[in-house]
């Protein structure tokens, strides 16, 4: 039997691919095609360039409270780069107890597109929003590419949520000449709201409760200073970086997840296989808004095709979108053997399970 694996991250455990290779390791007896996905978060610049010609390039910029660090990016024989913003201002990169979005910024980010754009000539920008550790509605990324956000006496001020109510005007006359610039979301929430980006996220980035109300203000206070509807699909994406990278870069917002698909021609395999596995860290309601393992279902069942999801958790909402279900913590090991043991974990529930 040809089994397709097509994984996205057990997030803080394996990778993509290790994934994918924890699975297969279960599956001996079957031809096993692995194809590790993303959806526009970490993994994203790693999926493109599997099914294209590139190269790796390494770039100077901060992370998400400003710290120097180096990240990567791909630059592709096209003259596309292909840009994470967690690889700048990612959540991975900043300790747990450290980890404040009222002073997190996305500059970094906005400095790795600057970079590929004057050191590297891009002429296309393909950047993935996901696993931010920022609330801050692109604004440092703006910052970094020249737009100047400035106080009542006409100063520019530093470009953090905390200070967002003493911005009063928005300077775009710096902002440099940028390429076309398409933008992977691996959700489609809108800016404000109950759905949005601070009610949603806001908490796993490290807004304590009684933040969460300042950080919509400010958000509030930036729309309005823009004067531009919030509520598109995926400006919340990235705590806003997909607000600010359409309004300030007039960047087109696409699914993560549609993107990846179409590069590596997940249609094609799906079509050729008999079994589709795929999965990762945890299938729950968000999954069910854009995510990559959700995105495989939708094209198995189109195709006609059986589909497994393995995860580390599976909620009841996910289950419905696979054949079938398998979730590490039905182990019921503490948490941290599962994140530890992941692997071999994967591979022995695949043993069991799918014989």
């Amino acid at each position: 039997m040809k089994v397709l694996i097509a994984c996205d991250k057990f997030k803080g455990s394996l990778s993509a691919i290790e994934a994918c290779e924890a699975i297969a390791a279960g599956l001996p007896q079957h031809e096993c095609e692995l194809c590790p996905i993303a959806d526009g978060g970490e993994g994203f610049v790693q999926a493109i360039l599997g099914s294209t010609s590139g190269k790796k390039v390494m770039a100077q910029c901060r992370d998400a409270l400003g710290r120097e660090v180096a990240a990567e990016y791909a630059l592709l024989a096209d003259g596309s780069a292909v840009i994470e913003m967690s690889a700048a201002s990612g959540l991975w990169r900043i300790e747990e107890g450290e980890r404040d979005p009222l002073f997190s910024n996305t500059y970094g980010t906005g400095q790795l597109m600057r970079h590929a754009i004057e050191q590297k000539g891009a002429t296309r920008l393909l950047i993935g929003i996901g696993g931010s550790a920022t609330n801050d509605g692109g604004v440092g990324m703006a910052e970094a590419l020249g737009v100047t956000f400035k106080n009542a006496e006409g100063k520019a001020i530093l470009a953090v949520p905390a200070t967002f109510d003493e911005i009063t005007s928005i300077d775009l006359s710096g902002l440099i000449d940028l390429p076309p610039i398409t933008v992977a979301c691996d959700v489609t929430n809108p800016l404000l709201g109950p759905s949005g980006a601070t009610a949603i996220f806001g908490p796993q980035k490290g807004a304590q409760p009684d933040h969460l109300p300042q950080l919509e203000t400010a958000l509030a206070h930036l729309t309005t200073l823009c004067d531009c509807e919030p509520d598109f699909p995926g400006a919340g994406a990235a705590g806003g970086l997909g607000f600010g990278l359409r309004h300030f870069c007039g960047a087109e917002l696409v699914s993560g997840f549609d993107l990846v698909a179409q590069a590596l021609h997940l249609a094609e395999k799906i079509a050729a296989a008999d079994l589709i596995i795929t999965g990762e860290g945890s299938l729950d309601s968000q999954s069910l808004d854009g995510k990559g393992p959700t995105g495989i279902a939708k094209l198995a069942r189109a195709a006609g095709k059986k589909v497994i999801g393995i995860a580390g958790h599976v909620s009841a909402e996910a289950r419905p979108l696979f054949d079938q279900a398998h979730a590490l913590s039905s182990l019921e090991l503490p948490l941290e053997t599962l994140m530890k043991e992941a692997g071999p974990l994967l591979t022995k529930m695949v043993q069991r399970e799918l014989h």
